[in-house]
Order: C-alpha cells, then sequence, then structure tokens
C-alpha cells in the first residue's frame, strides 16, 4: 500500500441543516395567478368503467365456463386434462348461445375417437349459456407433445 495516502477522520458536534425551499424564493406571484392547472388525467382514467367482455370471447363468462368444463375432460390413459394436453385447437361461442370445439385426438387410433368427441360435446352443452354444442374432430394439423401446457409437461415428466 502507499504510505502517502492516509484516512482521517474528524468528529464535529453538529453540521449546519441546508437551506430550505422556500414559496417566496419562487417565481413571482404574478407568474402564480397566470398559471392554469392542467387537467388531472389519473383522476378521469381511474374513474372509467371497464368495457364490459362479450360472453363469447375470451375473458367472457361463457367462454371461460366452456375451458373449465374442458379441463374437468380426461383423457382415459394419460392423467392430463384434453385442454392441456392441448386437443381443443379452439372454442367458438356466438351470442346467442351456439358454442363451437375445434379439437382433436392424440392419434386416429385412440380408443376413445368414437365416444370422446360426445362427452366433450355433452360437457360444453351443459355449461350454463350455451344453448347447443357442436363439436368439429380435425385430425390436420396432427397432435403433437408441443401443444402441451407447461402444466402438463410438468405432471408428465417432461419438463
Amino acid at each position: 500500500m502507499d504510505e502517502d495516502r492516509k484516512i482521517v477522520t474528524e468528529e464535529v458536534e453538529a453540521v449546519a441543516p441546508p437551506p430550505r425551499a422556500r414559496v417566496d424564493d419562487a417565481a413571482d406571484a404574478s407568474a402564480r395567478e397566470t398559471f392554469e392547472r392542467k387537467r388531472d388525467y389519473l383522476e378521469g382514467f381511474l374513474s372509467q368503467k371497464p368495457a364490459a367482455q362479450a360472453v363469447g370471447e375470451p375473458g367472457g363468462e361463457t367462454y371461460e365456463a366452456i375451458i373449465e368444463a374442458l379441463k374437468e375432460i380426461y383423457d382415459p390413459e394419460i392423467p392430463v386434462n384434453i385442454y392441456d394436453l392441448g386437443l381443443i385447437y379452439g372454442v367458438e361461442v356466438t351470442d346467442d348461445g351456439h358454442a363451437a370445439v375445434t379439437m382433436t385426438l392424440t392419434t386416429p387410433h385412440c380408443p376413445v375417437a368414437e365416444s370422446m368427441p360426445g362427452e366433450v360435446e355433452l360437457r360444453v352443452g351443459s355449461v350454463p349459456g350455451v344453448g347447443h354444442a357442436e363439436v368439429n374432430l380435425v385430425w390436420d394439423p396432427p397432435w403433437d407433445p408441443g401443444k402441451m401446457s407447461d402444466e402438463a409437461k410438468l405432471e408428465l415428466g417432461m419438463l
């Protein structure tokens, strides 16, 4: 270490407080009188009510109830619900209560290929607000494990 550089400490009894800002020190009175306060945008923003969500749109009441109903249906061979498994490709709900679910199965030779669409139709049809349910079973694009949610991958030990 350098012998020339030393730390020196000094003890003091008190330190003078810094000067306080005063209104008189600010701009003159004539400038304050002509100053116009800008509109408070935060107050207007907070008083606004959120826009109503359409019941058939994502975030809408009926749409979310259909998703919850789909999450109650489990693949008999895999302990994961069909929504998290990625078998549901789309859910459309009209204003008059018609729900259309587009789905696939893990393979065309799936043992529940005949019964699963019927079960989906019954569950979706039982959701309050749904008058008619329709299930469209598609094979294109084919299902692959990449369509699974992170929760499903974790449940199956793939993460």
